[in-house]
């Protein structure tokens, strides 16, 4: 076991800690693959009555996946790190969100991408004041991934379709709004929470414990969410967006206009195919998993880490200039994978 994921059994919890906040306590594989281990163990194990994941440090509880590895791999002309990350990641999502005991989640800070992904598909996600939680996949030239695109399609009205197209961040009050979160409680209040949660293994504690959330700065806009970002396609957004003089509007619509086109137009059609009655983890994994996989050498994802986390210009050469994106474009980057199509089932070597 690494010293940057903490992963134990206390009392009647299975705990799981990540431990690298001078990296916004990012996601490694190797940390990926060793929570997926615990969390097969576990589920049978009579002793452990529920699991708790946190994080040490008070910035974040997990910023995302640790890309300098891909970027690195990739831009020599291999795909497969990556590739090979995210069948892992994904498939340890998957197993979190059938995990068959009670999940309690401590959410601070940053939780992003790959974050959302291990912090917001348990059943008992606790915010605190520093809450910011958000999918900014488009920002780096994907699409919203680790489950993110069923969480987007389970939001409220249309909340799905702009929180994954404008990478907007949210606080506690908004989490709780859009479903990423569960419950508010401080953070000072954590450690006896915690400490209840590990003696008495007993999840009703957190529902005891929880206070109202903070308003949501969304909730006033909803009927305006909802009237902008009902489209069909990227482009009938964006032309909304253009055609609103509202503050809220030129907000979303400077937002967009950082974000790969290729990525926002993939993600909003991902977005509505999970919003059916039938859609669950295993399907919207399989698709987000469709487009990462061609990312590497057909999309915008290493212009998106080149420009935002290596030169750190921010002024990333996406392949479309920002507008609509063809049908036949998104099709080819959401079309099935074949032989080489996600794999969740299986355990962690």
């Amino acid at each position: 076991m690494t010293r940057e994921v903490h992963i134990r059994v206390e009392g009647h919890a299975g705990r799981i800690t990540l431990d690298r906040p001078a990296a916004l306590n990012a996601l490694s594989h190797s940390i990926v693959r060793e929570i997926d281990a615990a969390l097969q163990a576990w589920a049978a194990e009579d002793t452990v009555r529920l699991l708790i994941i946190d994080a040490t440090g008070e910035k974040a509880f997990c910023a995302g996946g640790d890309l300098q590895d891909i970027y690195a791999s990739g831009t020599a002309g291999d795909g497969a790190p990556a590739r090979a990350f995210w069948q892992d990641e994904y498939r340890m999502v998957a197993r979190l969100y059938r995990f068959p005991k009670p999940v309690v989640t401590f959410l601070q800070g940053f939780t992003l991408g790959g974050g959302v992904g291990l912090g917001c598909h348990g059943s008992h996600r606790i915010v605190g004041h520093t809450a910011q939680i958000a999918l900014p996949e488009v920002s780096i030239g994907l699409m919203p991934d680790v489950g993110g695109t069923l969480l987007l399609a389970r939001a409220p009205g249309r909340l799905g379709e702009f929180l994954g197209m404008t990478a907007t961040r949210m606080g506690p009050g908004c989490a709780v709004l859009a479903g990423f979160a569960d419950y508010y409680l401080p953070e000072a209040a954590w450690p006896a929470l915690t400490a209840e949660l590990v003696t008495t293994g007993d999840w009703e504690a957190v529902d005891r414990a929880a206070l109202p959330a903070p308003q949501s700065p969304l909730a006033a806009e909803r009927s305006r969410i909802d009237d902008l970002f009902g489209g069909e396609r990227l482009g009938d957004i964006l032309r909304a967006l253009e055609h609103d003089d509202s503050p809220f509007a030129g907000t979303a619509l400077a937002r967009m206009s950082r974000n790969a086109p290729l990525a926002m137009a993939c993600a909003l059609v991902a977005v509505h195919r999970m919003q059916g009655p039938t859609a669950e983890i295993e399907q919207a994994l399989d698709l987000e998993y469709r487009y990462s996989y061609r990312a590497i050498e057909q999309g915008d994802f290493l212009e998106g880490i080149r420009a935002l986390i290596i030169d750190k210009d921010r002024a990333p050469a996406w392949t479309h200039p920002f507008g609509d994106v063809a049908l036949h474009e998104i099709s080819g980057m959401l079309m099935p994978l074949r032989g080489a199509a996600l794999q969740l089932d299986g355990d962690t070597e």
